[in-house]
C-alpha cells in the first residue's frame, strides 16, 4: 500500500499530503503535513496514544512536533516523541505549560517553517491559552487552528489564561483575514471553511462563548 493509499490521508495535492488520527480520551485531532517530493514532515500536536503516533511519525517522515497550545489534552505523547528523538516546538508563552514534559524549541509568531519544499507560516492567535497558534501551509488552502477555531466557534476560554475578548480578536483580525474557501482543520471535530465560520461572528460575541 502506498502512502497516498494508507486510511490516514485526509487531504492531498500535487505537493503535499495531510494525514488525520483521532486519539485520546478528548478525540484530539492529530495532523501529519508531509512534503510529497522530499518525503518529509511535521506533526501537529502529541496529543495522546502515543504508540499509534510513533508509527505515523515513522512511516510519513517527520521530522519534528508542533504544538499549537500547551493545554494537557494536547501535549500527553511529548515525552514519548521527544525521547524518540523527535524535536517538540512549542510558543514561549505557553512553554511553562510543558514545563513537566519538556520542550525544545520556540515558535514565534509570523515563523516560517520549511519542511521539504513546504512553508507553514505561525500566526498567534490568543485567547484559548496566551500562545495558541495556528499555521497556514503555503500555497494551499489549508489552516490549522488548534483550539481557536471550530464549526460554531471559538475554543472555550474558561480555562486559566484564557480570554473570550482576545479570542475573538484574534479570530477577527488573524483568521477571518483568510479566503472564504480556505479549509480549517480545528484540534477537536470535523473541518470547516472560514465561508462557512464568518457570519456567525455577532453571534458568538452575543453570547459570549
Amino acid at each position: 500500500m502506498s502512502i497516498a493509499e494508507t486510511p490516514t490521508l485526509h487531504w492531498s495535492n500535487a505537493d503535499a499530503e495531510i494525514h488525520k488520527v483521532v486519539v485520546g480520551p478528548y478525540e484530539n485531532n492529530v495532523f501529519v503535513i508531509r512534503c510529497r517530493r522530499s518525503g518529509e514532515a511535521v506533526l501537529i500536536d502529541a496529543a495522546n496514544e502515543h504508540e499509534q503516533l510513533l508509527e505515523l511519525c515513522t512511516s510519513l517522515g517527520v521530522r519534528r512536533v508542533l504544538e499549537t497550545h500547551g493545554h494537557w489534552d494536547h501535549i500527553q505523547a511529548v515525552p514519548a516523541l521527544r525521547e524518540a528523538g523527535y524535536e517538540v516546538a512549542v510558543t514561549a508563552a505557553d512553554a511553562p505549560m510543558l514545563a513537566e514534559v519538556g520542550y525544545d524549541v520556540l515558535i514565534d509568531d509570523l515563523e516560517v517553517i520549511e519542511f521539504g519544499h513546504l512553508r507553514l507560516h505561525a500566526i498567534h492567535n490568543p485567547g484559548h491559552t496566551p500562545g495558541s497558534i495556528s499555521f497556514h501551509l503555503a500555497d494551499t488552502p489549508l489552516l490549522f487552528t488548534g483550539d481557536t477555531l471550530f464549526p460554531g466557534g471559538p475554543g472555550n476560554t474558561s480555562f486559566e489564561g484564557g480570554d473570550f475578548s482576545t479570542i475573538i480578536s484574534s479570530i477577527t483580525d488573524k483568521l477571518f483575514t483568510f479566503p472564504a474557501d480556505t479549509l480549517v482543520l480545528p484540534g477537536h471535530g470535523l473541518d470547516t471553511t472560514i465561508g462557512a465560520e464568518r457570519p456567525h461572528l455577532q453571534e458568538w460575541v452575543d453570547r459570549g462563548w
